[in-house]
């Protein structure tokens, strides 16, 4: 079985990547956007594209039955999600099916199952599988949740149901905190995933966060593609992976992979999963959720094992047997992924829309995945994520040397964005041996998170005390500064500030 044509329902780099895929595979593509995303490089680069409302995601890449009937007026027989919108949404999925329309992800029915974390849980418990412990029914009232907080103890996480991305999940310190916690989640939940569902779960104390990639055929046939570390997060949400992860031992490592399995085989789910999991300061692995569809990070996956997994997906819904036995899957070196945000790490990670003056990707030994170029708007009404930097070495030292010249090649003017954070990233102590877990960004922030003097004041200033100090006829000698770094981080800087202050920003 074949696609003739394939809609790609999504925007962004994720779009591109997929639409990438389809060509390498043969397969035409069509593509849908918002009046937002009218000049966005994934409507230039489709065979085909269609307008399909307002900037509100709830207006257009929300819109189920518009983005149906864009699909079918185009011809496709098949429709890819992409990641985030509807990619884990049961409904659109049986929607798809009930129009004829092979959905590119796992089918309704896996989505209702290990979609879904409430019911993702039950399994996990029911297989013998740790489980974090929490509710494994949804919380309605915020009195119920007070009693099981109670129970469990605080802190404790109010997660969404449905959907990921650090979206509808709030941390409870205290029982004055979880109405208004409560009230929050499913609000946001409601608006991001269309699904107000929530739970509680206990705080695991600084643990690692592990996942394991798998990938079902139409045949039952599963394979794991081992494991990711994505332990650095802001706001639960990731932005730095890698593969192997340098903090797991070979025997959780095994463990991990043995779950995973366990877990998809005897759900009967299909395409594409990601199994997370918590390993506490112990060692000790629990389930947290799975990730329903193709993942951000999966770049670093293809890196180590050779195998291009969005096509691998495709070729899995196509009716396609999974192309490798699982004996035939072997990692190779090591691979890490940087994800550039349009957001100011110094400044709380607050959002930066707007324009990009400048975009210059580095070049080399490296993958960039963007949709970002010279003059492209950086909307507010959608994900921060604009770009994705993933190097691969021989072995952890080399991936990081290569990812320290890549950001220091890569220049993006207009907004602010995470490239300066993830640059000292890779001369931390902590994180070149590897003492990385989920509260890495808290315990390292006195020497991540504060934001340097601006250069150019550094420079002025040099040039004034060196004035003052020069006796009247003598030659000024010339300050020794950085001007490398000037010319990376303060012309930046003056750019972002002279942008934000025409926009009125600030």
């Amino acid at each position: 079985m074949s696609f003739n044509k394939v809609l790609v329902a999504n925007r962004g780099e994720i779009a591109l990547r997929v639409m990438r895929a389809c060509k390498e595979l043969g397969i035409p593509t069509a593509t849908v956007y918002s009046e937002a995303d009218d000049r966005s490089l994934h409507t230039k680069l489709a065979d085909e594209a269609y307008p399909i409302g307002p900037p509100e995601p709830s207006e257009s890449y929300l819109n189920m039955e518009k983005i149906l009937d864009v699909c079918q007026e185009a011809g496709c027989d098949a429709l890819h999600p992409g990641y985030g919108f509807l990619a884990e949404d049961p409904h659109f999925a049986e929607m798809c099916e009930d129009r004829n329309i092979v959905f590119i992800g796992p089918d309704s029915g896996s989505l209702r199952t290990l979609g879904a974390k409430i019911p993702a849980r039950k399994i996990a418990s029911e297989v013998g599988i740790p489980v974090i412990p929490g509710s494994l029914e949804p919380v309605h009232t915020a009195r119920n949740a007070q009693r099981l907080a109670e129970e469990l103890g605080y802190p404790v996480l109010v997660k969404a149901s449905g959907g990921g991305g650090g979206k509808g999940m709030r941390l409870v310190r205290g029982e004055d905190e979880i109405e208004k916690a409560i009230s929050l989640a499913v609000e946001e939940a409601s608006i991001s995933f269309g699904n107000s569902e929530v739970y509680l779960e206990k705080v695991i104390p600084s643990p690692r966060h592990i996942e394991v990639q798998t990938l079902t055929d139409s045949f039952g046939n599963v394979r794991h593609f081992f494991e990711r570390e994505c332990s650095i997060q802001r706001r639960h949400q990731k932005i730095l992976e890698e593969s192997p992860s340098p903090t797991v031992r070979r025997e959780t490592r095994d463990q991990l992979l043995r779950y995973a399995l366990i877990l998809i085989e005897s759900s009967g789910y299909r395409n594409v999963g990601t199994v997370e999991f918590l390993v506490d300061l112990g060692g000790n692995p629990y389930f947290l959720e799975v990730n329903s569809r193709i993942q951000v990070e999966h770049p670093v996956t293809e890196a180590v094992t050779g195998i291009d997994l969005v096509k691998e997906q495709i070729l899995a819904s196509a009716g396609e047997v999974v192309s490798r036995r699982q004996e035939e899957i072997h990692t190779s070196g090591h691979a890490i992924e940087c994800r550039i945000y349009a957001e100011d790490p110094f400044n709380e990670f607050s959002p930066s829309p707007g324009r990009i003056l400048t975009h210059l990707a580095p070049s080399g030994d490296v993958r960039v995945e963007t949709e970002a170029y010279d003059g492209w708007v950086v909307s507010p009404y959608y994900d921060t994520l604009i770009s994705k930097v993933i190097t691969w070495g021989r072995d952890r030292v080399e991936a990081i040397a290569k990812m320290r010249v890549a950001l220091d090649d890569y220049r993006i003017t207009g907004i602010r964005t995470t490239i300066p954070l993830h640059r000292r990233m890779m001369d931390n102590q902590d994180f070149l041996e590897g003492r990385i877990d989920t509260a890495f960004l808290e315990r390292n922030g006195d020497e991540l998170l504060h934001r340097e003097l601006s250069q150019l004041y550094l420079l002025a200033s040099a040039a004034l005390r060196e004035h003052i100090q020069t006796p009247r006829g003598r030659p000024a000698t010339q300050p020794k500064l950085p001007v490398g770094r000037w010319r990376a981080k303060g012309r930046e800087e003056l750019h972002f500030s002279a942008s934000r202050s025409r926009r009125g920003w600030r």
